[in-house]
């Protein structure tokens, strides 16, 4: 099968250019101004941008076992709407992935069900460090340390425990940083406060800058002291981007980090329209940290941008604050929010490319993806940068049918998107009869 785009204009590497590109089966085969070769198919990308695929690499798929809230066909599938042809999901599911063959499991659900390409990170727990370092670089994102209690039960608290991780691992860890005895004592005080009636514009205090900054600069030190490959997901705070350097490119960081959407969108202001519906760990915080992380990340203090896509069900979300957990659904509208941001003249279309598509495939090393170039894997993106649209139920592809977007207009649009050479995706119409593959890693 040999397909043509033509006429499109390609963000890839920094460059805007007018090329056209060349598929053959899974991979591009010609990225050249004006190709004429005889082809099985023609998407015509006239007044269109192509871009690579989005690599997401912290999604909660919610498979197996909190199905009622999401599962890895439907959030994929909403996933490929929004532009992102690959991701890598979190171990923090019912049973937790914490030992190989619990691992393998979700991978055999995802070659049956996935629309987009996948990988899976390994669980640490406080005592599977065995499990842990039999894991198979390459074929494997990372492995995954909650230093703080997020939804599920895979806090790792025990310090003999995390140094020895730090210290024997031979692969990225990537860790969610919040202080688990500072969030307990703001917990305490918020209840001595106000009982069970917590105000939900209470949580960026409860789930502090303090408890971010605590959790992250121990990880930081652990990995300078064991020359540990660390990645520290979505930062929230202006105080922690003094843990991170920008004086290297990221192909030579041993220390990376990531900021996600709700943290370059959303401010402590928004608590008051969208209450439950913005609450995620770590918390969403001040307008000034907001600002600070935009900064941070055209600067390249910050090296990706990820969405932490994590639903709930409504139901879920609408209890009271102690009782109501925290994150939200995201993939299908990431891209969008990025390119409102860059019709908001706040970042560089280049910039987007590189932290969504690029950065993350040179961070994990992996094979064959995130850039648009002869012999990768054909995944792309096509957008619209003159479409306006309205997020609201009926568009929604979640399976929480809720975002925290609902009722927000973004003026462009993902028209089409290509998953190893198959057009998924196209004005809002699917083609499952291909799915994703496991993402492979270049690693020894």
């Amino acid at each position: 099968m040999k397909t043509l785009i033509k006429n499109g204009t390609v963000v890839n590497e920094n460059k805007i250019s007018k090329l056209d590109i060349l598929i053959e089966g899974e991979y591009i085969s010609k990225i050249e101004e004006n190709i004429t070769d005889k082809v099985d198919k023609i998407i015509d990308a006239k007044g269109l941008y192509i871009l690579p695929g989005i690599i997401d690499d912290q999604v909660h798929f919610r498979e197996p076992g909190l199905t009622h809230k999401a599962d890895i066909y439907s959030e994929s599938k909403a996933a490929v709407a929004g532009g992102i042809t690959s991701f890598m999901e979190m171990p923090n599911t019912n049973p937790p992935a914490t030992t190989l063959e619990l691992l393998e499991n979700k991978f055999s659900i995802a070659k049956e069900r996935s629309l987009a390409n996948y990988s899976f990170f390994m669980g640490a727990s406080n005592d599977n460090i065995e499990e842990v370092l039999k894991v198979d670089p390459k074929h494997v994102a990372a492995i995954k340390i909650f230093m703080g209690s997020s939804t599920g039960n895979m806090l790792v608290d025990d310090k003999k425990t995390l140094e020895n991780i730090f210290k024997n691992s031979k692969m990225l860890i990537a860790v969610h940083c919040e202080d688990e005895e500072t969030i307990k004592n703001n917990t305490q005080k918020a209840i001595f406060e106000f009982g069970e009636n917590i105000p939900i514009s209470k949580h960026p205090e409860i789930r502090s800058e303090e408890a971010c900054y605590k959790s992250s600069s121990m990880a930081v030190d652990l990995a300078k002291k064991y020359n540990t490959r660390l990645h520290v997901f979505h930062i929230s705070t202006e105080k922690e981007l003094g843990l991170f350097k920008n004086n290297v490119t990221i192909d030579k960081k041993r220390i990376t980090c990531e900021v996600c959407i709700h943290h370059l969108w959303f401010e402590k202001s928004d608590y008051a329209k969208k209450g439950a519906l913005i609450k995620w760990n770590p918390a969403v915080k001040n307008k000034s940290d907001r600002d600070a992380l935009l900064n941070a990340l055209i600067e390249n203090k910050i090296d990706v941008i990820a969405t932490d896509h994590a639903p709930h069900t409504i139901e879920e979300k609408n209890n009271t604050y102690l009782n109501c957990p925290s994150g939200g659904p995201l993939v299908q509208h990431a891209l969008n929010a990025m390119l409102e941001l860059v019709k908001q003249q706040k970042i560089s279309l280049e910039k987007v490319v590189e932290k969504m598509s690029h950065h993350p495939a040179i961070c994990f090393q992996i094979e064959k993806r995130g850039f648009i170039r002869e012999n990768y894997f054909a995944d792309l993106v096509l957008v619209d940068k003159n479409s306006s649209w309205e997020v609201n139920k009926s568009n929604l592809l979640y399976k929480c049918k809720w975002s925290p977007f609902e009722g927000q207009h973004f003026n462009s649009k993902v028209t089409h998107t290509l998953v190893n050479g198959h057009l998924a995706y196209q004005y809002g119409s699917f083609d499952e009869s291909k799915k994703g593959k496991r993402i492979l890693f270049n690693r020894k």
